[in-house]
Formats: C-alpha cells, structure tokens, sequence
C-alpha cells in the first residue's frame, strides 16, 4: 500500500495502523502493523494539544496482509461513517468541558481581583458576558446528550450530532475568549493557563469537521436546500 495522510495522531509510538485503503472491490479498511521501513512518518509542531502528537505519514509500498482486513472488501467507508457521529458527539462534549472550565476559573477570578474596592466581577461588564457563556455551553451540552440518546437508541443522530459539535465549538471558543478578557493583561500569562484553553479552543472548531461542511449539512439533509459546492 503506497500513499499519504496527515493529522495522524500518536504515529510517534503507534505500533499498529487503521488503513483505509482502496482495493480492487473499492475502499477497504485495515487494521495492521506499522512498519516504519515502509512508513515516514514526521511530526506536525502545533500551537497546541501538545498532549498528544500528530503527524503527516508517508506509506511506501507498505505489506498490508489479507488477514489484517476489517469487515467485508468494498464496505470500509461504510464502516468508517459508523463512527463519524459518535466522534463529534464526543468532540463537543470535550469542548464543552473546556469551555466551562474557562468560565470557572474567570469567575473565580473575578471574585478575587479586587480594583478601587471591589471584586471586579461585581461590575456587570464582567458578569453578563461570563453569564451568557455558561447559558450557550449548557445549551450546547443538551444537544450533545440528545444526539447521544439517539445515537445509543440506534436512531438516526447526523444533524444533531454536527449541531452539538458546531454548537460546543463555538460556545467553547467563546468561553475561552472571554475567560482571557476577564484576567485582562494577567490572562496573556502562561500562569493563568486561560491563554492555554484559548489555543485549544481552536481543535474542535476546526477538526474534525469544518464549522463551513456542518452548516452545508445543515442546509442541505434538514432544510432541503439545493447543495452550494
């Protein structure tokens, strides 16, 4: 097997591969070793998530044999699709979390810094924008848990499932944003880790599908709206 991929998490210690690769009945998937005197691979340095590698791997007639094939020949973008809504499902319940952490530590913030007298969370400028973000996480936590009762019913959870992510993805973004204006020049400090959930904030708008697709989706399989690419 020859070809390419990138944003390939753990490549540095993984000793085994999920392959999805084409075969003569069409797309296939494969569980199999990852030998590296077939494979390069080489690490992506990123702004963040630096918990976990990530990598462009490069497959140069890589053996791949029968027996490491999942399932039936030809069905592997099938199988590939089982796990697609249960992946954003997770991916806003992550960002959920993140996002409610930041909230947490500026109110925590904002009751302790004190200016002219008084905690500075006693102004409302700083209240109602942290208010507002705990109010559109919860909202996005219980799309989550709705596309999750449907996915665990066996019952169809595509739109919500991509709502949940687009929706967590940016209440968390926010959250995070707004836990930096909070601390103010204090939250530009590595200290204060809010810097931090800010930059990781970005994973789950972007990966692992674009907030752009979700809202084609959307338009297109709830609102019946004529395809736009």
């Amino acid at each position: 097997m020859s070809g390419q991929k990138v944003w390939i998490s753990t490549a540095q210690v993984a000793e085994k591969i999920l392959l999805l690769a084409k075969a003569d009945a069409g797309l296939t998937l494969f569980y199999t070793d990852l030998d590296r005197k077939y494979v390069e691979v080489r690490e992506i340095e990123k702004m963040g998530r630096h918990a976990v590698d990530s990598n462009q791997v490069f497959f140069d007639a890589l053996p791949v044999p029968e027996a490491d094939r999942i399932g039936d020949e030809g069905k592997g973008f099938e199988y590939i699709l089982h796990g697609m809504n249960p992946e954003r499902i997770l991916i806003a319940a992550e960002l959920v979390g993140l996002g409610r952490c930041a909230v947490a530590r500026a109110a925590k913030y904002a009751k302790e810094r004190i200016v002219f007298d008084r905690p500075i969370g006693q102004n409302q400028s700083i209240q109602h924008p942290l208010a507002a973000k705990w109010m559109a996480l919860e909202a996005a936590n219980l799309m989550a848990f709705k596309a999750a009762s449907l996915y665990d019913a066996g019952k169809p959870c595509g739109a919500e499932a991509n709502a949940a992510k687009y929706l967590a993805g940016e209440a968390c973004f926010d959250a995070c944003q707004q836990a930096v204006m909070t601390f103010g020049g204090f939250g530009y400090a590595a200290e204060y880790h809010v810097e931090r959930y800010l930059r990781e904030s970005f994973v789950g708008r972007i990966a692992p599908v674009s907030r752009e697709l979700i809202l084609c989706f959307i338009a297109e399989r709830v609102l019946g709206l004529p395809k736009s690419y």
